[in-house]
């Protein structure tokens, strides 16, 4: 029997890289996933990766009807949730000096607002003992150059963990915060130079990026049972990248 065995999961931003390769991992531990993506065509190429028990809902955790649409999906399909992984977000390097009210309201509408939406709206379907988690950011205790505002967007998630994890211990629902190193996924070669990969990777102690498998693996820690006495933490998955 896997490790979710009979559980219902929601994975936002779930099209690609580390967000996939953990929707993958839940179904194989026999959990039924629903993703979520902006564009069908590669939401449609998730599902077909994922294979079965799996349901793609086309939609951008940034817009509050499309997260009422995926969440009418589930109640209809489901009608319960036990695990919420909110991974939709994005980051781009604008320099302080640069950085425009676009830039801001972007960045803070899909990495803080979004997610707060995104957890508010799944609460009235969510089984007492879930889980919770949100893709932080190693970014968001570090100092990068360029990247203060998207690491004050991912910063602000361990205020939500702290604050909802209180406010939702009656019904014994853990919130916890996933903060990824540098992953070699597809959004990585989109933001990054050749120049800034080789340097992340002088950063971290064994000289390569994180893989999506190894965030897929502490994903499915923080939605099963293992952790069931880890509530509130920012869980920083990047090979010692935070640490020196």
């Amino acid at each position: 029997m896997g490790k979710l065995e009979g559980k219902v999961a929601v994975v936002t931003g779930g099209t690609s890289g580390m967000a996939l390769a953990s929707a993958k991992r839940f179904v194989e531990e026999g959990a039924y996933v629903f993703v979520t993506g902006r564009r069908q065509a590669a939401l449609d190429e998730a599902v077909k990766a994922i294979g079965r028990n799996v349901t793609g809902v086309r939609g951008d955790a940034a817009n509050l009807d499309d997260l009422d649409r995926l969440f009418a999906t589930v109640k209809r399909e489901k009608g319960k949730i036990d695990v919420l992984y909110a991974s939709a977000g994005m980051g781009e390097a604008v320099a302080l000096g640069e950085i425009t009210e676009q830039h801001f309201d972007t960045t803070f509408g899909l990495n803080t607002r979004g997610t707060l939406f995104t957890v508010q709206k799944a609460l009235p379907l969510f089984n007492d003992g879930g889980s919770i988690f949100m893709t932080g950011s190693v970014a968001s205790i570090k100092g990068f150059p360029g990247y203060s505002v998207y690491a004050a967007s991912k910063a602000a998630l361990h205020a939500f963990a702290r604050g909802w994890l209180n406010e939702l211990k009656g019904r014994n629902i853990r919130v916890n915060v996933l903060h990824p190193g540098p992953i070699a996924t597809p959004m990585q070669d989109q933001v990054l130079t050749p120049e800034a990969k080789q340097m992340f990777e002088s950063l971290i102690p064994r000289g390569t990026m994180g893989r999506p498998e190894e965030i897929a693996a502490a994903a499915l820690f923080l939605a099963s049972d293992d952790s069931s006495f880890v509530n509130g933490v920012e869980l920083a998955v990047d090979g010692g990248f935070s640490a020196i």
